[in-house]
């Protein structure tokens, strides 16, 4: 049953800070979210080890209206190892369609990590749950072709605050790399900034914070302008008591709901792993679980206890 406009989420009913709990065969990474109609819609990336040992990263979405209850994952993207789409950035509106953006993490002949053909890409969908094929992002211009735009993963998609009808993309490649455009195209790359990959950026006041990966945590910076970032530190929130989260926290997401009458905070949604990437027992295509935490000022963050 929907939450009536004047009632708020019961975040003390929320026992755990795990959404999806990964496996020795399954990870769950990399989540977005979105609130709409009642319905938080949290998109991330799936692996699924196969027999064999062949892991085949997918995109999948699943809603919930209580924070508690979430439906069961639905995987949107092919299971296709030369492409992996995988590794949303964010949901955004644009015209009468939703747009989604995310990459290709290429892996056919048994990669560690995605090769030098990811590339980033945006789809499209009138419901959240139904979407396009995807579309790819030439961030670097219109007249870069495909195979020299370089690696690059992570995209995520913002309006700008003082140019009404411009679109920034950020993706990770040298840092973190932006580009603008007025009709989610034609783009022009601006330049780079120093930052790790996962890249998440919302408005507080008269700043952008930045949220994004390094080796561990979730690192924050603000800026005016978009070009020059000061370091606000690392969140490592509760890992050092989350055995599912002693390999890395990362990947944050915020989702700024602190005017909402309903949610009334900004919610951070991000994935640890269990074990180190590099360990043996996995970490990066298993035992990567997706959790939840919450904030009044995105400096001081609470989770289930």
């Amino acid at each position: 049953m929907a939450l009536h406009a004047t009632e708020r989420l019961a975040l003390s009913a929320i026992h755990s800070p795990i959404i999806f709990r990964g496996d020795a065969t399954t990870a769950f990474r990399d989540p977005a979210a979105i609130y709409h109609d009642g319905w938080f819609r949290l998109f991330f990336t799936v692996v699924k080890t196969e027999a064999g040992g062949k892991p085949y990263a997918r995109t999948a979405w699943s809603k919930s209206r209580d924070l508690i209850s979430w439906s069961e994952p639905v995987p949107f993207t092919p299971r296709d190892p030369n492409r992996n789409f995988c590794s949303p950035g964010n949901i955004v509106r644009y015209g009468d369609e939703w747009v989604l953006c995310l990459c290709t993490y290429p892996r056919p002949n048994g990669e560690k990590y995605g090769n030098a053909t990811a590339r980033i890409w945006m789809m499209r969908s009138k419901d959240l749950e139904t979407w396009s094929d995807p579309e790819l992002l030439r961030v670097k211009g219109p007249d870069v072709p495909r195979e020299k735009m370089g690696r690059m993963i992570d995209p995520f998609l913002l309006t700008d605050a003082e140019e009404p009808g411009k679109w920034w993309c950020f993706f990770k490649q040298n840092g973190m790399s932006r580009s603008w455009s007025r009709d989610l195209t034609n783009w022009t790359f601006a330049g780079q900034t120093p930052a790790g990959e996962n890249t998440c950026v919302i408005r507080d006041g008269d700043e952008y914070v930045l949220f994004h990966s390094p080796a561990n945590g979730i690192g924050v910076k603000r800026s005016k302008d978009l070009k020059q970032w000061r370091d606000e530190g690392l969140l490592a929130l509760g890992q050092k008591s989350w055995p599912w989260a002693q390999g890395r926290l990362t990947a944050g997401f915020v989702l700024d709901l602190r005017i909402n009458p309903t949610a009334g905070k900004a919610l951070i949604f991000f994935h640890g792993s269990d074990f180190p990437e590099e360990d043996r027992r996995g970490g990066f295509d298993n035992f990567a679980s997706i959790g939840l935490a919450w904030s009044d000022d995105l400096k001081y963050w609470s989770w289930p206890k």
